[in-house]
């Protein structure tokens, strides 16, 4: 086969043994080095799946804040939990459904194509203007299923919220309805988020899952009124609501570490951030500064 200009133009192979012209792989092929558009039949890395994981847990991250925001309770109401057992559902079920829809269809496997740059996230960028005249438009989806699969998540979890959450909502918690109203604005940003940025956060979402845990940690504990070290480590061991709070920050920095596949030994270290915190809460918390401005005056 003759070369074709640019990293992602291929010829297709026609229904008479014949090759067409240079132009974009259809869905599930992608150009190999002879030119021509091969089916992916490989299956996704563990990195892959790995990020596919933290694309579905944002939504979920997501409902279970708005969820709590809405119920305006300091411990777990049955509303509460039900909610966010529903919240649960939706994920896990949006989750089956779009690998089960994806091919092969009708089981728990992906055939990708694989990511080997950060272009292949984005081959609009790459069109090639051969002998600098017309662009020769190739875009198309080199890293499928990455792309197209969250996309479908969040359509599925938007669709399934709405048929089981109001229901929900009007039985056993008024005020999530206000969760369902958030969640109409953050799935559509999502989605934004992730076609114009998918690229950047398959590369960096182990770090992202790292920074979001320990400033989220931060976030929760400065929150307590009483900021004293007795009392955050009491209150992180005794109410239910601190210690879910707490442990699935420990595991948000786990899964971020996990994803990394490199020095598995820091697992260790997930309790430290919060640990960190309630141990030198004492050197920052501004209300000892203020007593100590008010002995000397």
């Amino acid at each position: 086969l003759e070369r074709c200009p640019g990293l992602y133009c291929g010829r297709t192979q026609l229904e008479n043994d014949t090759w067409s012209a240079c132009g974009p792989c259809p869905r599930g092929y992608r150009v190999n080095e002879a030119y021509a558009c091969s089916l992916c039949e490989q299956s996704p890395s563990t990195y892959d799946w790995c990020y596919l994981g933290f694309m579905a847990l944002l939504p979920l991250i997501m409902h279970w804040f708005f969820i709590d925001m809405a119920a305006k309770e300091r411990t777990f109401s049955k509303g509460q939990i039900i909610l966010h057992l529903s919240a649960f559902i939706e994920v896990i079920l949006s989750v089956v459904i779009a690998i089960f829809i994806s091919e092969p269809t009708f089981t728990f496997e992906l055939q990708s194509c694989g990511v080997k740059r950060l272009a292949d996230w984005y081959t609009l960028f790459q069109n090639p203007s051969p002998n600098y005249e017309e662009k020769l438009y190739c875009t198309q989806e080199a890293v499928y299923p990455l792309q197209t699969i969250v996309l479908i998540f969040y359509f599925l979890c938007l669709v399934l919220m709405m048929i089981i959450r109001p229901p929900l909502n009007s039985k056993f918690l008024k005020n999530g309805k206000s969760a369902v109203y958030c969640a109409l604005y953050f799935f559509p940003i999502l989605a934004l988020l992730h076609a114009v940025a998918g690229g950047l956060i398959y590369y960096a979402f182990p770090y992202l899952s790292i920074v979001i845990s320990m400033v989220s940690n931060a976030c929760h504990f400065s929150l307590k009124l009483d900021q004293s070290m007795k009392s955050l480590f009491k209150t992180s061991v005794t109410e239910v609501k601190n210690a879910v709070i707490i442990i699935g920050h420990w595991l948000l920095l786990a899964y971020g570490i996990i994803s990394l596949h490199q020095h598995l030994a820091l697992l260790a270290l997930v309790p430290f951030p919060a640990l960190f915190y309630i141990f030198t809460v004492r050197f920052t918390d501004p209300s000892e500064f203020r007593e100590r401005d008010d002995r000397n005056i």
